[in-house]
């Protein structure tokens, strides 16, 4: 009896000493998985960031060699004339390929202004009819095909991690003028009516001898900007219904960005109708839209239906996450403008001295709407985010008359 007890307790420990190594062994196997994942997860990570860093680089690069172009087209064209214009957020520029004649479309002025260098008016008058008529007819497609300065930048291409698109054809001003494309007497009737001798006006040109500037400005009709915005209403109407954001913000967002220049590119770089920055906004909003942080190039942005899906999203955003703490809608609305212009944390800073929007939602909300619209006027840190706000809550009550509220 004694030796079966003592055979049976013999058993009872080496199952227990078995059990115990299984028990370590499982342990060891479930620590060796938790490792091993989180070697992936750090590999992954590290994967990521190197591809972060790597976009980031070649946006950089691609940048760089836009602004040298930039540059290069510049020294070119200021061999000819006093100052060389060059495309800007609420102007687009054409220059022919000898340099010598070149036309502004003016968007934010709502005129045309033409020039030409030339020896005699005759000439002169042939030339800037030629380019009038280009203006007033052409459209983006063309645009791009004739344009040397945007011939060199069509050279430029992003690479692979840079998300880009195939242009959109628009209208730039044939819409405006005509109401459709133009026939060729159509416009002939109209260059006749703005260029003769009571509208060419001319000047000295230190810049080329025994020649002068010859030059024309012609106003676009009175109702430029609204024709203008009517040819995005679809799309407007569209991403302020998905999004939420009235299609009168909107419209006033983009007429103060760019009046409407479907080319419009500043010196930050920001691209089109509602500027966007790829490197800040751009890179938030489209990881906000496709779940990927990913840049995005000036094509890209100068389609017109890419550009209003970004800045609506990014409305959305600011309304909606950024300043959500705002319990007023009208002092959150016009914090989200003025954030449009120069980010939410110098709209916080603005209250509550620093970028903390949680700090500085209290403070807005212990105020009126009015009290907080004067004090962004009166505290704003740059004079542009002050003008850009009385500007776009203006603009939004006019496009509210002809859009409605919503």
């Amino acid at each position: 009896m004694r030796k079966i007890t003592l055979l049976a307790l013999f058993i009872g420990l080496l199952q227990a000493e078995n059990f115990q190594e299984y028990k370590k062994e499982q342990e060891s196997n479930f620590q060796k998985k938790i490792d091993s994942f989180n070697a992936q997860k750090n590999r992954d990570l590290n994967s990521f960031n190197l591809y972060k860093e790597n976009s980031l680089k070649e946006f950089e690069e691609y940048k760089k060699a836009q602004q040298e172009a930039f540059d290069e087209f510049k020294n070119e064209a200021s061999k000819f004339w006093e100052v060389a214009k060059m495309p800007t957020a609420k102007s687009l520029v054409n220059y022919t390929d000898d340099k010598k004649t070149r036309g502004e479309i003016d968007f934010e002025n709502e005129r045309i202004v033409v020039e030409t260098i030339a020896s005699s008016y005759e000439e002169a008058s042939k030339n800037l009819k030629k380019e009038l008529a280009l203006l007033a007819s052409i459209d983006t497609d063309e645009f791009n095909r004739i344009d040397p300065f945007e011939k060199k930048l069509s050279n430029i291409k992003p690479k692979s991690s840079i998300v880009s698109s195939s242009l959109k054809n628009e209208s730039i001003l044939s819409n405006v003028i005509f109401g459709k494309k133009p026939t060729n007497k159509e416009l002939n009737i109209y260059t006749n009516k703005n260029i003769n001798n009571q509208t060419i006006k001319v000047r000295n040109n230190p810049k080329v001898p025994n020649q002068k500037v010859y030059s024309v400005v012609v106003a676009m009709p009175s109702d430029a900007m609204v024709k203008k915005s009517k040819e995005y209403e679809s799309e407007v109407t569209k991403q302020g219904k998905i999004r939420e954001i009235p299609k009168s913000l909107i419209f006033a967002i983009m007429h103060s960005e760019s009046s409407f220049n479907p080319k419009a590119r500043s010196h930050i770089p920001a691209f089109g109708l509602m500027q966007i920055v790829p490197s800040s906004a751009g890179r938030d909003v489209y990881n906000f839209l496709y779940k990927e942080e990913k840049l995005v190039s000036d094509t890209y942005l100068y389609n017109s239906t890419n550009n209003i899906t970004m800045g609506t999203a990014y409305l959305h955003m600011l309304y909606y996450k950024y300043l959500s703490r705002i319990t007023n809608d009208e002092s959150r609305l016009y914090c989200a403008i003025a954030a449009y212009n120069t980010g939410a944390g110098n709209v916080a800073r603005t209250f509550s001295k620093t970028t903390n929007m949680a700090n500085a939602a209290p403070i807005i909300n212990s105020m009126t709407p009015k009290q907080v619209y004067n004090k962004l006027l009166k505290d704003l840190p740059y004079d542009e985010t002050k003008n850009y706000l009385q500007k776009v809550t203006a603009r939004m009550h006019s496009y509210s008359e002809i859009y409605g509220k919503n």
